[in-house]
């Protein structure tokens, strides 16, 4: 191999085409139209033309950080021509392009060019001859980093491109405390470090082909959750009349399995990132909404996730204790933030009941209860008397849904408590009660359309009274025993109305449930919660709404957000515009959401499996099935399942009939 030994750098020189300008403060660079594969902590985010050329996002990351950004492909002095860029995995993307060699006669290109990338650093580049002669190429890889930050990079601050260093069979370079190389196989003819190129004289014979392989490298190797063993989730499938349910089951399980983090100091340990590019760390509500709607998929998930979050709850003495911290979040323009970390205190015990029904190990369920038990002292300490739970702070703003999720954590706590021979499961019980009482009395306001639950109360008694897709948690009231749903904040008829509101224009948008009423003063179809479609705020309307027997406002969510898949290559973002479907239409991306997304793929996962309304009882051996009588998809057949820690299957037909076609031995179906 030829080494040209580049002359001492005189400076870095700008990444081509980079805009030199920070982004306003706030402002994210648009991903909606990158290719983003994800197998967590790599990355590998790319334009559709599959050239990487340093602008914006593109590159390959390893936690957190850049460590190509530019990978630039020319064949015989020329670019290719790129036809498709698409994901054939969470993990893997695939690139087509043609070249029209000068010795070419006719307008027919006469090379083909294929580029694998993975997202562990990987990328397979083929080219195939179709001339009909021997075709001696020139092929050039131009290569270069700034090894920067993510942040920086998201930002707008990442900083000029590095010199190169010739290394072995490729190019290397550095910075204090990292570096990167590339490894290309075969090894290049020359290596210009000066120019960050690469280059090969390769001979291609009539229909051969001649591949090059890079390896991205760095010291730091982490192994992916998802390489390890057979994983936290079921290898479940779905098939059915209507296939969409096969293709939404299949990504949204793999998306997670991409978005799974080891605990570095408990490697046993994983959990769900919250989301591709921007969260790519523990976001603890939403890593507990996304293993709580995965329970069909196995306990284990869930288990790893409570041990994790278990490790960051608050001890000692004062208010905060038994609380689990977490980053306060927009809520849009009539609330200010809310924490997330209530959320994930009042969510941990209403997990671990549930994987208790599901089939927790025995085990798993002594370690982790005294954590729920101080999350549910936590809440009794916090709440008034009243039961109604205040905002942390001094605003003392109190949220509907907030009070939904105090309210579904006293009452699964109580039967956690109760199963597990603890005591205080009937105080919690009256608890329960008295908030329920309180919230019918003070969270309704009265109209002539039949009113409509609050979003909140302020501290001097003031309604807040936009309608969103916060609501929907009202109607999430959690599993019980024998198959049983936990009784709602709301009575029968204002359940009636909610969903009667869940279902209208207003808030349905054709593609799924605005989080703000398209009626409501600031509505914007792009705000995170102002009026954009929050896939997993849908998917639980859309389980409330079937639990409660409004399946005509279910099914339309359901289709809606099915379609919308559809057009996203089943890869649910966690949220898209609320704008309006007509017909011809396609819901419009958002250009900053996350994609892939913990709770967004759990969602389509949660969608899928609420088909069945499958309801286990492990601790007792039954297992009940409340199947959505109108069959909104057709006749549809989920296998691969846990129930009790065993292969679950069952049928759906088209009747709406469920049948149980594979269940542990032990396990007798319910009523």
């Amino acid at each position: 191999m030829a080494v040209l030994v580049p002359p001492p750098a005189g400076g870095r020189r700008p990444l081509p085409g980079r805009d030199p300008a920070a982004l306003p403060p706030g402002e994210l660079p648009s991903v909606h139209a990158l290719l983003i594969c994800a197998d967590l902590p790599g990355l590998a985010i790319s334009a559709e033309h599959g050239q990487l050329t340093g602008r914006g996002l593109e590159g390959f990351y390893q936690s957190g950080r850049r460590l190509l950004s530019r990978c630039e492909l020319r064949v015989a002095g020329r670019d290719p021509v790129a036809l498709q860029g698409r994901l054939l995995s969470s993990d893997r993307a695939r690139f087509l392009a043609v070249v029209r060699t000068p010795a070419c006669v006719g307008p027919d290109p006469d090379i083909g060019v294929e580029r694998l990338r993975h997202a562990d650093g990987t990328e397979r580049i083929t080219l195939r001859s179709s001339a009909g002669r021997p075709l001696r190429l020139r092929v050039e890889i131009a290569l270069g980093t700034d090894l920067a930050d993510l942040g920086a990079v998201a930002a707008g601050r990442a900083g000029p491109e590095l010199p190169a260093g010739v290394h072995g069979s490729g190019l290397r370079w550095s910075v204090p405390g990292a570096h990167c190389q590339v490894v290309a196989d075969p090894p290049p003819e020359d290596a210009l470090a000066s120019a960050g190129l690469l280059r090969w004289e390769l001979e291609l014979l009539p229909g051969a082909s001649r591949t090059i392989e890079l390896l991205v490298r760095t010291d730091r190797v982490v192994r992916p959750p998802s390489k390890a063993g057979a994983g936290p989730l079921s290898a479940a499938t779905a098939e059915g009349d209507d296939p969409r349910v096969r293709e939404l089951l299949r990504t949204g399980l793999d998306d997670l399995r991409a978005l799974l983090v080891r605990d570095p100091d408990h490697p046993a340990d994983v959990y769900p990132a919250a989301g591709v590019p921007w969260r790519c760390g523990l976001a603890p509500a939403e890593a507990l909404w996304a293993a709580r709607m995965t329970l069909p998929l196995g306990t284990r998930l869930a288990v790893t996730t409570l041990r994790t979050l278990a490790r960051t709850q608050l001890m000692g003495a004062g208010p905060d204790r038994g609380r689990i911290p977490g980053p306060f979040r927009d809520a849009g323009r009539h609330l200010p933030p809310s924490c997330t970390g209530v959320e994930a205190t009042l969510a941990f015990p209403v997990v671990l009941a549930e994987a208790r029904r599901w089939g927790m190990a025995e085990q798993d369920l002594v370690e982790l209860l005294p954590v729920a038990e101080r999350c549910l002292h936590w809440l009794r300490g916090a709440a008034g008397d009243d039961g109604i739970l205040r905002d942390r702070g001094s605003a003392g703003l109190r949220r509907g849904e907030t009070q939904a999720h105090a309210h579904r954590a006293a009452l699964l706590g109580a039967d956690l408590l109760a199963g597990c021979g603890r005591e205080g499961a009937e105080g919690w019980r009256e608890w329960a009660g008295a908030l329920r009482r309180s919230f019918r009395r003070d969270f309704w306001l009265d109209d002539r359309a039949g009113g409509r639950p609050a979003a909140a109360r302020t501290a001097d008694g003031r309604f807040v009274p936009h309608l969103g897709a916060g609501a929907a948690h009202l109607l999430d009231t959690g599993l019980l025993g024998a198959g049983q749903l936990a009784p709602g904040l709301l009575d029968r008829v204002r359940t009636e109305q909610l969903a009667r509101l869940l279902g209208s224009p207003a808030l349905d948008s054709g593609w799924g449930l605005r989080s703000l009423g398209v009626k409501e003063p600031g509505h914007n179809p792009f705000g995170h919660r102002g009026g954009s479609v929050r896939v997993h705020e849908t998917a639980v309307a859309v389980a409330g709404l079937a639990a409660a027997g409004y399946e005509k406002e279910a099914t339309s969510l359901l289709r809606g957000v099915l379609d919308a898949a559809e057009s996203f290559g089943h890869r649910l973002p966690e949220m898209y515009g609320g704008e309006q479907r007509t017909g011809g239409s396609a819901p419009v991306p958002h250009p900053a959401a996350c994609r892939p997304a913990a709770v967004a793929a759990a969602a389509g996962i949660h969608l899928i499996t609420t088909l069945a309304g499958i309801r286990p009882d492990a601790p007792a051996g039954t297992v009940a099935l409340s199947p959505m009588r109108c069959a909104p998809l057709g006749a549809v057949r989920l296998a691969g399942l846990r129930v009790a820690g065993e292969p679950f299957a069952v049928r759906i037909s088209r009747l709406g009939l469920g049948m149980v076609e594979e269940a542990a031995a032990n396990l007798q179906l319910g009523v």
